[in-house]
């Protein structure tokens, strides 16, 4: 039997336990352990023989083959993407889509220096959903491609609402708009605002002496999370959170609209239900470190993006195997 990839993770929020989760259902892996910036012993693991240590003992690790970052995008993954990536194999959930090529940038020069391997942006959007828009795209060049997420909770947006200041907790649900998913699905190929296909819907909770409207205006005004939509505010109490918004539902639709002939429509849809956004998402990362460590082992180093992967990087069957059942 071949040795395990070890495995270790940087974050243990809903996607650093996720990850953790599904790393056990992965027999070709091995789950380093937990690195955290909060007091190791105040942490409690889904498996209680999962080690956690602080995150300053990332310093002197040398037995791990592939880390997997899972902090928030708006503040944790520019800063520890590059710095980390330096030392370790990563795969990393950067979602905000505007920066994605700066954030590319960043982790590769610390990666091609150091001759690791960083997967930057993985997860289902930015992720599963890329790959979907570029076979759409590929194979229906005389086309539209859209893109509805939700109706869930975003992880991604739900972070960066609670570091709004006045801001004690908070999620954000992402609603499409059926009109918007009908027209497009008809053929007709209709040019929708970011607006028009989308809206969001905030729950928070104040902080003591937290002004509402303050906190309101600095939400729906965020760049590349809030400004661009219809957003609404819900000030809520923390019980009402608790007991109605802490499930973490989610899912979307990629379309591709095309035209191969005249009066030969044709449509590609790829579509996503999901009873848990972080747990699915951990999935995706885990089955990509798998690629990542494969990829390093090859020479290919510096950053790269689920584009860049072979898919069949991302399975432990062998090449035969594959050919016999999946093709």
């Amino acid at each position: 039997m071949s040795t395990p990839i070890r495995v270790a993770v940087a974050g243990y929020g809903n996607l650093g336990r996720g990850v953790e989760t599904a790393i056990a259902k992965n027999t070709d892996m091995a789950l380093v352990g937990i690195f955290t910036r909060r007091d190791p012993a105040t942490l409690v693991p889904v498996h209680a023989s999962t080690p956690v240590h602080h995150v300053d003992d990332l310093k002197t690790r040398e037995d791990i083959d592939v880390l997997i970052l899972c902090g928030g995008s708006k503040d944790d993954l520019p800063e520890q993407g590059p710095a980390l990536a330096a030392r370790f194999c990563t795969v990393d959930s950067f979602d905000t889509h505007a920066r994605i090529p700066e954030h590319f940038a960043a982790v590769d020069a610390p990666a091609r220096a150091a001759g690791t391997t960083a997967l930057i942006s993985c997860g289902w959007d930015p992720g599963l959903f890329s790959i979907a828009r570029l076979y759409g795209e590929g194979v229906l060049p005389d086309g539209e491609t859209y893109t509805f997420w939700g109706r869930g909770l975003s992880q991604g947006h739900s972070d960066a609402l609670r570091r709004v200041p006045g801001v004690a907790a908070g999620v954000q649900y992402t609603i499409p708009s059926d009109a918007a998913l009908e027209a497009v699905r008809s053929g007709a190929r209709p040019t929708l605002t970011t607006r028009e296909k989308h809206v969001r819907e905030c729950y928070v909770v104040l902080d003591e002496g937290a002004d509402a409207a303050e906190v309101t205006e600095a939400i729906v005004t965020m760049p590349h999370y809030f400004a661009d939509y219809d957003t609404t505010v819900h000030v809520v109490s923390a019980d009402v959170l608790a007991r109605e918004h802490t499930a973490m539902p989610h899912g979307g639709t990629v379309i591709r609209s095309g035209t191969t002939a005249p009066g030969h429509d044709q449509t590609f849809e790829m579509r996503l239900t999901l009873g848990s956004n972080p747990e699915f998402t951990a999935s995706v990362l885990v089955a990509y470190a798998r690629a990542v460590h494969r990829m390093n082992g090859m020479g290919w180093t510096g950053a790269v993006t689920v584009l860049d992967v072979p898919p069949a990087f991302l399975s432990p069957r062998s090449g035969a195997e594959l050919r016999a059942d999946l093709l």
